[in-house]
């Protein structure tokens, strides 16, 4: 904190490593609790090392990564461009990278079936930050393309599932659809896209390991 001031009127001012963040006091009938109180972009060069210091200053102050609630963190799956952390007064800091791609919302019009339903599955998770909706859409695009795709588009779509119920408290379908990831044939390099395509690769990673300790990919 670089400024502490209450009266004559609430003004709080943050600066971390080159930028600054500053505060007024909300107005009246502001409900944090509905997130709509404000945001800003954070530009940088690679987000992944503010991700990290934040989530270990989470552990620090509450014990955990806090993911529901005011304040939180959204996941970061190894290679994304952004991030969300939610302060405690419901105001939205995203940290994106300078370089990041343009996305199409729905999905890339240059991709089909169940490639274009995975690529739209990502865009709501990290740009739009809707689990629900990334559930969703995965769910039935699985339904929809699934037996025509390749097996290792399957398996993201699979893993991917998997991840969403456990981060939605919607664990029913995880042993049917992790059951389904097991059965799936990869190849190592087709089970490491697999890996990538999730935030936390331990949730899927028992359902991997069969296919890792049985196989031999040369």
């Amino acid at each position: 904190m670089t400024w502490e001031q209450h009266k004559p009127y609430l003004y709080l001012a943050f600066e971390w490593s080159g930028f600054q963040l500053h505060y007024g006091r909300a107005g009246d009938g502001v409900d944090p609790a509905r997130e709509e109180t404000g945001g800003c972009l954070v530009m940088v060069d690679a987000v992944a090392p503010y991700h990290a210091a934040f989530t270990e200053g989470m552990r620090a102050a509450y014990g955990k990564v806090l993911g529901k609630g005011l304040p939180r963190i959204t996941r970061f799956r190894a290679g994304a461009s952004r991030f969300t952390v939610m302060d405690p007064s419901g105001n939205s800091i995203v940290f994106i990278r300078r370089d990041e791609p343009q996305v199409e919302y729905g999905g890339s019009k240059q991709l089909t079936g169940l490639a274009k339903v995975l690529d739209n599955a990502r865009i709501l998770r990290e740009f739009k930050t809707d689990d629900l909706a990334a559930f969703r859409a995965l769910n039935s695009g699985l339904r929809r393309h699934g037996p025509a795709a390749p097996a290792v588009e399957q398996a993201m779509a699979l893993a991917a599932l998997v991840e969403l119920s456990t981060v939605l408290n919607e664990p029913e379908r995880v042993p049917e659809w992790g059951a389904r990831l097991r059965a799936t044939e990869l190849a190592a390099d087709e089970r490491d896209r697999v890996r990538g395509f999730v935030a936390d690769p331990g949730l899927i990673e028992p359902y991997l390991r069969v296919q890792d300790a049985g196989r031999d990919d040369g």
